[in-house]
């Protein structure tokens, strides 16, 4: 893919973050509005367009604008990314996006038909499906711009609060430089986002073992 090949996927990767960590936090120090409104837009790009590293920018969010900030900033952004790709997929090039939802339509039909909202809080919530079939799948069932707005945003909520906190632990692991011991490595910050992960991770499985039985 042409995001790899021009090594766009390194610019917001562990080691970028690191190098440059003083020169962004002085740049969004500087630039109190733009720098807030530059991220968004980036975002934005990257969920509308389904490129690969949203996580990335999530963490990167979190590490620029703090735990509550950044899960603001990410979680207006992808909202509206999301919800970009949704309205493009009702126009010409519903067709092209449609393939690319492939066999998840069918999957999912049924849900979205039963309580589209709820269906979507689900997904959302839970990752059992990947964000851009999510994105997509409902623009081609019938879904409302309305629901498929409040559920997405209402949603994303949870995961993107787990990914601004990764950011802002990496934030205060890279602030203690290169002599630190266990206890500078786990911060209440870095704590937060291991169990937030920790349960990201182990929410799907539990999910699908209650709903397996009753199916």
């Amino acid at each position: 893919m042409a995001f790899f090949a021009l090594g766009l996927h390194r610019c917001i990767g562990f080691d970028t973050l690191r190098q440059h960590r003083d020169a962004l936090h002085a740049c969004v120090d500087t630039h109190a509005v733009l720098a807030p409104l530059a991220f968004m837009g980036i975002y934005i790009v990257f969920v509308a367009l389904s490129l690969p590293g949203a996580e990335g920018l999530s963490i990167t969010g979190g590490l620029l604008f703090g735990v509550v900030w950044g899960t603001v900033y990410i979680v207006i952004s992808a909202t509206l990314g999301a919800t970009v790709l949704f309205l493009v997929a009702k126009t010409t090039l519903g067709d092209y996006l449609h393939a690319k939802a492939g066999p998840w339509l069918r999957r999912m039909q049924a849900g979205f038909q039963d309580n589209a909202l709820s269906y979507l809080l689900v997904l959302r919530l839970i990752p059992l499906v990947p964000f851009f079939i999510v994105n997509l799948v409902p623009a081609f069932l019938g879904v409302s711009w309305q629901t498929y707005v409040l559920g997405t945003f209402i949603g994303i909520i949870p995961g993107t609060f787990v990914y601004a906190s990764v950011g802002a632990g990496l934030d205060s692991f890279f602030a203690a430089g290169g002599d630190f011991g266990a206890q500078d490595i786990l911060t209440p910050h870095i704590l937060t986002a291991l169990i937030g992960l920790a349960v990201l991770a182990i929410v799907p499985v539990l999910y699908k073992k209650v709903k397996g039985p009753r199916r």
